[in-house]
């Protein structure tokens, strides 16, 4: 999105299961979706679908646009979606870049894709807000705003589009375009940025110099607060706090409950861009030519320095894999080491870099500005390698009184390459994932387990009464990947357990 434009191996894993207490609760699964700081409330951590290891920052390849490629990317089943100031709407191949369809609009195409469910939602300075589907690139549907044009980033939450246009805040249904609800906070028209929607609650900047909070079922106003200036980036929200930059060169946290104020934290010039939130630390640019990483608990800052860029930082930082990516003004797109704030690498287009990266399966892809107006991917994809599960029987036990049992389990394994000189794969993300069923597969936890210098990782959760399925997943996203391993079975009952090697 455009803020302002001023400016074969094999694997062997073994398994050990020890059964002692508490109920499994598997995390919920992305698996074709992807929007604007990859969900919905704009966190910027890219973590369920950047791979398993961080781009190496050699071109992949690009893709020329016919103007400013002036929307950030997303990236879901194969394919890359982007905007454009030539009225387009592109789908490319993620591993190609070869054009698979092209869908115009009447105006620039300044808005970042939301992909959910198989459609595209996209906004236009045609004043539309189109649904497109995201294999053929035909539309589904438009909605008109009136004389207002849609330079925001659609989020897409529970079935529902929420967007803002140059005059108010749209709530749309996603299957049909119907318009839910409209409102316009406060005094102040909102700022042409991505609205950010998280636990029932729309949050959105306006040219008022202030943060509001609005129901996400109704738009009714749930409280607003100053922030200075205009905020121009997009909010994130995570672990209750929203986070947001603005004009007055500061970056804020509020409570996203209340709006209740709990740092700011200064730069040197105006925060338009967006913040990325992963692992308690935020990062955000600014226009002082500087990147920061911020204590999400206290505003106090977590490098000896920030990271100094050769220009203005319009772009939105994305994290992936101990990374931060972002773009400057300088031409250059900059890997930055997340722990210590150094530089990894850049990569040095033919201009100014003020969409926001994504990051997916190894990739980063990013847009251009004039005269450059490409659609770039930086990286080399990770191949996918088999794995196989197994489960030695006597290491399982029990404890508890009959009726009473409870059970954990505890998962340990190694990585090993089938090629010569079939040595340890060190700092690969392994992916546990859990079923009742063996077809609807969930995320026994979002975190993945990282495999050290042996190729060894573990897992470890707690499993209630009921059939459970095991498997793990270790590779990138489909169509090159994941493969998963075999699947285990393990029954629980209050009265004992069995496990099954491969079910």
């Amino acid at each position: 999105m455009q803020l302002n434009r001023r400016f074969a191996c094999f694997t062997t894993i073994a398994l050990v299961a020890v059964l002692l207490g508490g109920v499994i609760v598997p995390a919920a699964a992305q698996g074709d979706t992807m929007q604007f700081r990859y969900n919905a409330a704009h966190t910027g951590d890219y973590s369920p679908v950047a791979g398993i290891l961080p781009s190496n920052g050699q071109l992949k390849w690009n893709f020329t646009t016919g103007n400013y490629a002036a929307s950030s990317p997303a990236v879901a089943n194969g394919v890359v979606y982007a905007g454009s100031d030539d009225f387009n709407v592109y789908a490319l191949s993620a591993t190609t870049g070869a054009k698979l369809w092209a869908f115009p609009t009447g105006g620039t195409v300044d808005s970042s894709p939301a992909v959910a469910n198989g459609v595209v939602y996209v906004g236009s300075f045609d004043h539309k807000l189109y649904a497109i589907n995201a294999r053929t690139g035909t539309q589904l549907w438009n909605y008109t705003t009136g004389n207002a044009g849609v330079g925001s980033s659609p989020a897409v939450a529970n079935g529902v589009v929420y967007f803002t246009s140059t005059s108010k805040v749209f709530a749309l249904n996603a299957s049909n375009g119907a318009l839910l609800w409209s409102q316009q906070p406060g005094a102040g028209t909102p700022a042409s940025v991505s609205p950010a929607v998280a636990n029932g609650i729309v949050y959105v900047g306006t040219e008022d110099s202030r943060l509001y909070a609005l129901s996400a079922a109704n738009g009714a106003p749930l409280w607003n607060v100053s922030v200075g200036g205009l905020p121009e980036g997009s909010p994130a929200v995570a672990n209750g706090v929203v986070y947001v930059g603005s004009d007055d060169h500061k970056l804020y946290a509020f409570s996203s409950a209340n709006g209740a104020p709990l740092w700011s934290f200064a730069t040197g010039a105006q925060v338009i861009s967006s913040p990325a939130v992963a692992n308690g630390v935020v990062y955000v640019g600014s226009f002082d030519h500087k990147v920061y990483a911020i204590n999400a608990a206290n505003g106090q800052p977590r490098w000896a320095q920030p990271f100094s860029t050769g220009d203005s930082v319009l772009s939105s930082p994305a994290f992936a894999n101990g990374v931060v990516y972002v773009g400057s003004f300088d031409h250059k797109l900059y890997a930055i080491s997340a722990s210590t704030g150094t530089q990894l690498w850049n990569y040095t287009t033919g201009s100014s870099i003020e969409t926001s990266p994504a990051v997916s399966n190894g990739i980063v892809y990013f847009g251009s500005d004039y005269p450059d107006c490409n659609v770039y991917a930086i990286g080399t994809e990770i191949q996918p390698t088999p794995a196989k599960l197994t489960l030695p029987y006597n290491k399982i036990t029990t404890s508890g009184s009959p009726g009473h049992l409870s059970a954990t389990y505890a998962f340990s394994g190694s990585l090993t390459s089938t090629t010569a000189p079939f040595s340890p794969i060190k700092n690969a993300k392994i992916y546990l994932q859990w079923s009742n069923d063996k077809t609807h597969w969930t995320l026994a936890s979002t975190t993945p387990a990282i495999t050290n210098a042996k190729g060894v990782y573990a897992f470890s959760g707690h499993l209630g009464p009921g059939t459970h399925y095991f498997r793990a997943t270790f590779g990138g996203i489909p169509p090159n990947g994941p493969v998963y391993s075999p699947i285990v079975k393990v029954s629980i009952s209050s009265y004992g357990s069995s496990v099954v090697m491969y079910a």
